[in-house]
């Protein structure tokens, strides 16, 4: 009977279900992160591509951004300003892939005109070359969070910002590549997650999206073929944190 009175006292000591961790009342407090993202590329055609009379890339059938995971590590800085609202500062290095599906018309396909399958025959004998770019990127993410009231040993929180961030590869090395980007966005960032309070920390999953806001995209140094076929690129991620504080 001893043993049983006691379990629930130690259970509430090891999983903190009275904790006071996570500096709450501080007015600056910190903390540190480590995260997984999934990065692609968001492409839009020019108007002469899509124009079948203008002759842009013929031997270009369509271009596809896929997704490609990445991580990225950072810390955490927190300013007080109510129990339910933070101001955040959260800088990372995040280590990024992006890939890029050329599809090209077989030189010798030549699809019958009104065919139910000369669409499909086309993605099938589509020759597909991917172009990888890869990028370490500096990130300067400025957060306002607003979290629920707490509830035993657990808060729900959205947030949204901006950040500015820039890349470490120089442009010249960028315009080796066969599609060619600038190095510096400004990316909108929106999110949610919630706090579990432990007894000596607290810890925060949480998911957020990234959209970025400026056309990275360098049509003079782009390879011919697809040159005149892109207007604009944007960078979009997914990114899973886990926060520690």
């Amino acid at each position: 009977m001893i043993l049983l009175y006691q379990l629930p006292a130690q259970a509430q000591g090891m999983f903190g279900l009275t904790s006071s961790s996570g500096s709450d009342e501080k007015l600056i407090s910190y903390g540190f992160f480590l995260a997984g993202h999934n990065s692609t590329f968001r492409v839009n055609y020019s108007d002469a591509f899509v124009d079948p009379n203008a002759n842009v890339a013929p031997n270009v059938r369509a271009i596809f951004p896929r997704y490609s995971p990445g991580f990225s590590l950072g810390f955490i800085g927190m300013l007080r300003f109510h129990d339910q609202v933070q101001m955040l500062f959260t800088p990372k290095v995040g280590f990024y892939e992006y890939k890029t599906e050329i599809h090209y018309f077989p030189p010798d396909f030549q699809p019958t005109p009104g065919s139910p399958n000369s669409s499909e025959d086309v993605i099938i004998n589509s020759d597909i070359v991917t172009v990888n770019s890869e990028a370490t990127m500096v990130e300067l993410p400025v957060l306002f969070k607003y979290r629920s009231q707490r509830f035993n040993n657990t808060r729900m929180y959205f947030l949204g910002g901006a950040s500015y961030q820039f890349r470490t590869k120089t442009q010249e090395e960028a315009n080796l590549e066969e599609l060619v980007t600038t190095g510096q966005d400004y990316t909108i960032e929106l999110g949610m997650g919630f706090e579990i309070y432990f007894k000596y920390f607290k810890f925060a999953p949480e998911i957020r999206f990234s959209h970025g806001l400026n056309n990275l995209y360098q049509a003079e140094n782009t390879q011919g073929d697809i040159r005149d076929a892109i207007s604009s690129i944007k960078r979009k991620n997914i990114t899973i944190y886990l926060n520690f504080q």
